[in-house]
């Protein structure tokens, strides 16, 4: 299990290279508050001076500390490298890549002057962190983490919130569920006001990760002594608590090396805890440490592998999104040409490779636009909209000049209904709008679902964007004149024997024809002799060739038979109820005519009845040609022109030599994202082959 540290502290050089934090490997995190001695601890774990000493915050950023035990043949191996290392320990850091400092005094000085470079000199900190390597016969196999020590009160140029600042930089390696927590607290403290043990809790509420050292028990009060404290009687901590003594400032002042420290440590805990000695000290910590740390790995190694795994996964596909640097330029923008064309083609036709969910998208968005967008603003139109009685008056009296006339004048019907046709113009070219519309959102659609490698060349995206925006803006004047040409083409000729016309008006001379009997019917007990002789003067006018002429003047005809009745007698035969259902096929009664300023008379109201029929019965067979012919015009004129036409429009504008090298160039944003994910899929393939490299008998 030895072998399963060197492995971590493989991985941790392995992903230092690329500096990336994506993998939470198992290590030491010392924690405490300001000079409780945590960089005498490691110091003592290591044997050697190699820590910035001194009062007030000497850490200011965070130290990654990788102990390595060596063995004597390691050690010749050294030797005669080309490096010459001439020295049983040496230290290695990772900014200064292959430098090796055997003099352990150099190793403090560079930390001096690394601090000083990024945290500068004004006691400030920093997250960035120091690597350093130590490389051994006398060390353990660890890694431990020297993190500032938590304050209260800033001092100096300290910053106002450095209290925060360290409590943040502290939990963010301590909140890493594969490192173990090492709490260090002052024995001639209250333990229950310690801070170490405090914030250990808040990322380990259980305590499985935390363990407790209590350091400078050769400062406590005369009379005092750590006994129930190291006991765990008076606050329990489940890894356990270590009592060591430290080196003193006089100590380090006075160049007392640590070794006699550590014989100096064993004499005193042989005095004052005989019964405790053999469970406390620096060399019971190391061992300590270490058996943790190993079984700790062993714990956290299978989650490891997955995680490094998955990752390496991830990053493999989003390499593969942002494409290969480009080699062949003319073959790679005719890919990207045809790629984008035939995208666009499939999201109109309901083929993409990317089916949107949250709305409708291309040819989806275009049908409902026809059938139930267009479709419904045209059966929203009122066909008698914007007439009331006395504008169809007026308009009978102007086509009649100075004479009076016999019938309804055909031209009354014709200016009245080419007015309410001219209607369906507006909508119809609103429909054409939206489906221009529609066409563009096309465009940012295949941008960002289908061709990401668009993204990639964000002038070649733009030069796309702009060719097909221009072949959309070419092609709307053209289908809006077809739209004009069809409205223009319906009010070019009113062609009064249409079948849905004629038939609609046979239905309405039917109606009257059957009212007029009915009424006769009803009425034929209770009217004089001069009024029947008056109707019975009307009845040629039902023979079958005027009802059934199928024309407006068979509609005249049949409402010729009540020339002498008022209108209150008149106006329940010939107008339907609003709310009632229409009779006839292609007849709509829904609408109630408005209200005139004079009383008209019983020609007048007839006359204006006729031609509202007239009106209504002519007009729902054009909108019905309209609803079906504009959908048509713009699926033909916009929708499949641009289909057609749109790769060669693009090869024609886009493919061209002079243009190749501005079109893909690509992002400098983009490069490097591909840069970085590249690294890092390499460092994840590294630490794949590490772990990999370990034998289940290293897990036991």
């Amino acid at each position: 299990m030895e072998a399963l540290i060197p492995v971590i502290n493989k991985l941790q050089e392995v992903f230092n290279t690329v500096g990336a934090d994506i993998i939470q490997l198992p290590q030491i995190v010392v924690v405490g508050t300001q000079s409780s001695g945590k960089s005498s601890v490691l110091e003592s774990l290591v044997g050697r001076d190699l820590l910035p000493r001194g009062t007030g915050i000497v850490t200011r950023r965070p130290l990654i500390l990788q102990l390595v035990n060596i063995s004597p043949e390691e050690q010749r191996k050294a030797a005669g490298d080309d490096d010459g290392i001439d020295a049983d320990e040496w230290g290695k850091f990772l900014h200064t890549k292959h430098k090796i400092y055997t003099d352990f005094d150099e190793i403090r000085q560079e930390i001096e002057n690394e601090t000083e470079r990024v945290s500068g000199g004004n006691k400030g900190i920093s997250a960035e962190p120091i690597h350093l390597r130590i490389f051994s016969p006398h060390v353990v196999n660890l890694t431990l983490v020297d993190l500032p020590g938590l304050t209260k009160v800033p001092v100096g140029d300290q910053p106002r919130d450095i209290e925060l600042q360290i409590k943040d930089l502290i939990l963010r390696y301590i909140s890493n569920p594969n490192s173990i927590i090492l709490s260090v607290t002052a024995a001639n403290t209250d333990m229950a006001t310690s801070e170490s043990l405090k914030i250990a809790r808040e990322a380990d509420p259980e305590g499985r990760r935390t363990l407790a050292v209590i350091t400078k028990l050769d400062l406590m009060d005369a009379g005092t002594d750590a006994m129930d404290v190291l006991m765990g009687r008076v606050i329990p901590v489940k890894l356990g608590i270590i009592g060591i003594v430290s080196r003193s400032q006089l100590d380090i002042n006075n160049k007392k090396i640590v070794a006699d420290a550590l014989k100096d440590e064993h004499a005193f805990l042989q005095k004052k805890y005989p019964s405790l000695a053999n469970r406390n000290g620096t060399k019971h910590l190391a061992k300590t440490l270490n058996r943790l740390l190993m079984h700790h790995i062993r714990d956290c190694l299978p989650e490891l592998k997955t995680r490094i795994n998955v990752l390496a996964a991830q990053y493999q596909s989003l390499l593969n999104s942002y494409g290969e640097p480009v080699e062949d330029k003319s073959a790679t923008l005719l890919q990207l040409i045809t790629k984008f064309a035939a995208e666009y083609c499939h999201t109109i036709e309901g083929t993409a490779k990317y089916i949107e969910t949250s709305e409708l998208c291309g040819g989806a968005r275009i049908c409902y636009i026809f059938h139930e967008t267009f479709g419904r603003t045209l059966e929203s139109v009122d066909a008698l909209g914007g007439l009331n009685t006395i504008d169809i008056l007026t308009a009978i009296r102007n086509a009649t000049g100075p004479r009076p006339a016999l019938f309804v004048p055909e031209i009354s019907f014709e200016l009245l209904v080419k007015r309410q046709i001219k209607r369906l113009e507006e909508p119809s070219l609103r429909c054409v709008e939206l489906v221009h519309e529609e066409m563009q959102r096309i465009i940012q659609h295949c941008s960002t679902y289908s061709t990401q490698e668009l993204l990639r060349f964000p002038k070649l995206h733009d030069a796309i964007v702009e060719v097909v925006t221009s072949l959309l803006r070419r092609r709307l004047p053209v289908t809006n004149d077809m739209v004009h040409n069809l409205v223009a083409i319906e009010l070019a000729y009113i062609n009064t024997k249409h079948p849905d016309f004629a038939d609609a008006c046979g239905v309405l001379n039917s109606n009257i024809e059957e009212q007029r009997r009915n009424r006769l019917a009803r009425d034929s007990h209770s009217l004089s002799r001069d009024k029947v002789s008056g109707k019975d003067v009307q009845v040629p006018n039902g023979n079958p060739d005027g009802a059934t002429t199928g024309n407006w003047r068979g509609m005249l005809k049949g409402s010729v038979s009540k020339p002498d009745e008022g209108p209150s007698e008149d106006k329940p035969k010939l107008l339907v109820a609003p709310g009632s259902p229409h009779r006839g096929p292609s007849v709509n009664f829904l609408d109630v005519r408005v209200p005139v300023s004079r009383k008209l008379s019983a020609r007048e109201q007839r006359d204006c009845e006729v031609i509202e029929r007239l009106i209504k019965s002519y007009f729902l067979i054009v909108r019905k040609n309209i609803q079906d012919s504009v959908p048509k015009a713009v699926m033909n004129f916009l929708v499949n022109y641009v289909k057609d036409n749109l790769q060669s429009e693009l090869v024609g504008q886009l493919y061209k030599s002079m243009l190749l090298e501005d079109l893909l160039t690509e992002s400098e944003d983009m490069a490097q994202r591909r840069k970085e994910a590249a690294d890092m899929l390499k460092a994840l393939q590294r630490a794949s082959q590490v772990i990999a490299e370990i034998r289940e008998t290293h897990l036991w």
